[in-house]
């Protein structure tokens, strides 16, 4: 189960083994240590050399990610306060308040969304209309929630439940000119409140009209024979603790907030980028927005101060220190630490962070090296898929970039995983071709990095196969894929290399501008665009320098490679 706020431990897109195995083995380091909340991610798919690992020391892919950005629900405050349309306006009220709240979400029953409420729509309400006297005596509200309004103590209750249109009137004049004002406006009897102190003579004419209710302010005792009267004639009679002037408020503030909620509401999914979001709180914009199932049903809310809150998620860089090779939204987050055996990239971070950076075959080593030092035995299985990670990344100890520590932290792994290196590397390095068990779009985006040198961006791709009869099968494939990525990619050039596992050599296949092919020093074979590369076969110590050479001779000359054909530029702005 993925915890509440994890940190995610994630190797670059398009992952190799090393990627996915320095993830898991992190993961497993920080929880050996004490720390919780790290789970191992993976930003690209598996494949069968990566599987064959995976299920040989009985451990799980990392799950899958393929954007971090933030979105709705990582800024939300969920479970909002909230009222439902038979609410009244008091109710509204003191949650506006004690919550200190600038948008209140109206729901159904059964928390459906269904409109927004806010204090100057209430204010409006409450605001004199001195064009409309009769407007501002109507109230829509029960009379039980005129009792619960006013905390009124009931001598008698008839129908309280009952929603509908009422008119308050004060009891303050005169008997023999009591009713006239209310027969000039058409206010029918038994739709009228009237409120009154100890005045027995308003009270009794009041019932005998047939009035709808009649409200005794200032807590003054009501004669029983009132009481008995009210009874007899139907007619509802409460007491309040108020002044007449407080009493008429609170029974105004009992109507429910049905006519006033904005029913024309924007509401946002939580899945919704923030970078997204942000465009639709402009200067105009409401200060919040409901966010909602497809159901309508009520998620959470998202203020204008949310969007400035710190974003939860939280990343562990493994195999990688490049955002162009990171995870899509990684510099939309917090990046805590990286763990990388690669050149430094263009990337700066808000605070400092712990950076691992060493100059060896594989990430892997790094880890199994942290377990060594903190004195922590790792299990056989997590033993066994650091041996391969390592293994993998240089290959067996035989890529140039192998250094004497990947080898003697191969031999403390063999000791802890219960198998031989060699046992090992056989298991992963025929675990099965990327080429034969892949479509060629596929293969070409395998291990797939994006470099940007010289103002100009490639990418370089590796699989490593068993000879190379397979590329020769699926070569033609294979360069139509290629081309298309590069255009996809807006690359300057793209480039696959192809590493025989047993021979320590590799082939290179090349789409990108003419100039630039020419320049390539290395033999072509047999097709265009494809260059044998004897003793080649690592990526970051051996091709990559050599491109990034071929980049500066041309920039020196002020030539860069011709974009011609692509969808936009592969140079960086």
């Amino acid at each position: 189960m993925v915890p509440a706020h994890p940190i995610y431990v994630i190797g670059h897109r398009n992952p190799d083994a090393d990627s996915i195995c320095s993830a898991i083995a992190y993961a497993a380091f920080k929880e050996a240590r004490g720390e919780s909340g790290y789970v191992a991610a993976r930003c690209g798919n598996s494949n069968a050399r990566i599987d064959a690992i995976l299920e040989r020391f009985h451990t799980p892919l990392p799950l899958y990610l393929s954007d971090v950005s933030p979105r709705v629900r990582d800024l939300m405050t969920v479970n909002p306060y909230s009222v439902t349309l038979g609410a009244t306006c008091a109710e509204a009220l003191r949650m506006i308040d004690r919550h200190r709240l600038n948008v209140l979400p109206v729901v159904t029953a059964d928390n459906r969304a269904t409109g927004t409420l806010t204090l100057a729509q209430l204010g409006h309400f409450f605001i004199p209309r001195l064009d409309e006297p009769r407007a501002m005596r109507l109230v829509r509200t029960s009379l039980a929630r005129i009792v619960e309004s006013l905390q009124a103590t009931v001598l008698n209750l008839v129908d309280g439940d009952r929603l509908e249109e009422l008119f308050v009137r004060i009891g303050a004049m005169d008997i023999s000119t009591f009713w006239s004002i209310s027969e000039k406006d058409g206010i029918p009897a038994d739709q009228s409140i009237i409120i009154v102190g100890d005045r027995a003579d308003i009270q009794r004419r009041a019932i005998e009209l047939g009035i709808r209710a009649l409200i005794v302010s200032g807590n003054f005792p009501v004669d029983p024979a009132i009481t008995s009267l009210a009874r007899e004639r139907g007619v509802s009679i409460l007491v309040s603790a108020q002044d007449t002037a407080t009493t008429g408020w609170f029974v105004r503030t009992a109507s429910t907030i049905e006519q006033l909620t904005e029913r024309n509401f924007a509401s946002l999914n939580p899945d919704a980028r923030i970078t997204d979001i942000r465009k639709r709180f402009g200067q105009n914009a409401p200060h919040a927005m409901m966010v909602t199932s497809e159901d309508h049903t009520l998620l959470g809310i998202l203020t204008k101060s949310d969007l400035l809150k710190p974003v939860p998620t939280r990343l562990v860089l493994v195999d990688h220190n490049e955002l162009t090779q990171a995870v899509p939204g990684a510099d939309e987050v917090t990046i805590t630490e990286i763990l990388d055996h690669h050149r430094l990239g263009p990337m700066t971070t808000p605070q400092p962070i712990l950076f691992v950076n060493e100059p060896v075959g594989s990430t892997c080593t790094i880890v199994a090296d942290q377990f060594r030092r903190h004195g922590l035995t790792p299990t056989a299985d997590l033993a066994g898929i650091m041996m391969s990670g390592l293994i993998s990344d240089t290959l067996l100890l035989q890529s140039p970039t192998s250094t004497s520590k990947d080898a003697d932290v191969l031999n403390w792994l063999q000791a802890h995983a219960g198998i031989k290196a060699e046992e090992l590397a056989r298991l992963i390095f025929s675990s099965g071709s990327v080429i034969l068990g892949n479509p060629a779009d596929k293969v070409v985006r395998s291990d797939f990095k994006v470099y940007e040198e010289e103002e100009v961006r490639f990418a370089v791709s590796q699989v490593e196969e068993l000879g190379f009869d397979n590329f020769w099968q699926h070569a033609k494939p294979l360069a139509v894929a290629l081309a298309e990525l590069r255009a996809t990619e807006r690359l300057a050039f793209a480039v696959l290399l192809i590493t025989d596992i047993n021979t320590q050599n590799s082939l290179m296949l090349v789409k990108g501008d003419a100039d630039f092919i020419h320049r390539i020093s290395y033999s072509q074979v047999e097709q265009d665009e494809v260059f044998d590369l004897p003793g080649v076969v690592s990526r970051k110590k051996q091709l990559i320098p050599y491109l990034t050479d071929l980049l500066k001779a041309m920039h020196s000359e002020g030539v860069v490679p011709s974009n011609r054909g692509l969808t936009g530029s592969p140079f960086i702005r």
